[in-house]
């Protein structure tokens, strides 16, 4: 393992100048509801930056009125605004649009419920920033859109995949390491399935400050490890794992719940977010142990000085992930 220690070198920078970045840009959330043969209800959810809305609005098409919403109010984490709309001949066929979305580094998930139908769900983004309203939707569809949300939430999770990449950091073993990878991913699976479908509800400030504490417990894993004496962390850090997986469960489901998941397909949404979640968290092992061995490779030509730059690596790893951490942690519990 002594590339992937060679790997922080090459990572930690960017972690730094993205380490105020963990779920900053969450998605927007549209919810529209037919109540009567032309009166629908509206729920409008924006991202929080900085304290103030982002710059997205969602319109609905010219046979509303009103076709945009009242200004938003604050929930201390996101931008709500709530509305009846009377659209004239009804919204399906007709667009919808989201306003400025093509400037910004989010998504935006659309439910879409005609009366006595089950909901529609569409996705989105900066490249497609409007929507014609179907009348039904696929099964695969509804399975695609929540796939492709849990893939993009865990890769701009920042705080949940420097917690895996500190494992990696952390775990010799290739046997321990894919135990403990395997009990992080079980323990994640069963709380957000669990928060996630109503079965366990926690606030969400006390999970995201825990989650940080959880990356400063394994900084100091990796800064206080002993070749001689193996810690309880390396010896069976599966243990450790799970324990913590269950909270980044949590963090997860706080996203979904955000969202919301379909009535008619509740089950398929949430396999699928999950899914993604996996997928996501392969994709970024995957990047991690590529751009090790490539640097493991490149070291081989290094001179002495560079190999004893490499022998601190641990050193390195350990006070930079912590650095990181810390300020989350300090960050969340301000924001109590």
């Amino acid at each position: 393992m002594t590339w992937l220690r060679a790997l922080f070198i090459g990572l930690g920078g960017m972690l730094l100048a993205l380490q105020a970045a963990a779920h900053e840009l969450d998605p927007g959330y549209l919810d529209i509801r037919q109540v009567e043969r032309e009166i629908y209800q509206v729920f409008w959810r924006k991202p929080d930056v900085k304290g103030v809305p982002m710059s997205i609005d969602a319109r609905l098409p010219d046979n509303c009125a009103p076709n945009i919403g009242p200004n938003p109010v604050s929930d201390g984490t996101a931008w709500h605004a709530h509305w009846t709309a009377v659209c004239a001949q009804g919204l399906a066929g007709q667009s919808l649009t989201i306003e400025g979305l093509e400037v910004q580094n989010t998504d935006v998930l659309v439910r879409f419920q005609l009366l006595d139908q089950a909901p529609v769900t569409a996705r989105l983004t900066s490249e497609q920033t409007v929507l014609l309203v179907p009348e039904t939707q696929t099964t695969l569809q509804v399975g695609w859109t929540y796939a492709v949300l849990g893939f993009e939430h865990i890769l701009e999770g920042w705080d949940h995949l420097l917690f895996v990449f500190a494992l990696v950091l952390l775990i010799r073993s290739k046997r321990r390491l894919v135990w403990a990878i395997t009990a992080f991913t079980v323990a994640h699976s069963i709380t957000l399935a669990l928060a996630a479908l109503g079965h366990v509800s926690i606030p969400g400030p006390p999970v995201e400050a825990i989650i940080a504490l959880s990356v400063v417990f394994l900084a100091i894993e990796i800064l206080k490890r002993d070749e001689a004496h193996l810690r309880l962390s390396e010896q069976a850090p599966w243990i450790v794992a799970f324990a913590f997986g269950l909270l980044h469960g949590l963090g997860f489901a706080g996203a979904l719940q955000d969202i919301g998941l379909p009535d008619a397909d509740i089950a398929l949404a949430l396999l699928a977010f999950n899914v993604g979640v996996e997928l996501g968290q392969l994709a970024f092992l995957a990047v991690v142990l590529l751009v090790g061995f490539v640097l493991m490779a490149a070291l081989k030509r290094l001179n002495a000085m560079s190999q004893a730059l490499l022998g601190n690596a641990n050193l390195v790893a350990g006070y930079a992930i912590g650095t990181i951490a810390t300020f989350w942690l300090a960050e969340r519990l301000y924001g109590f």
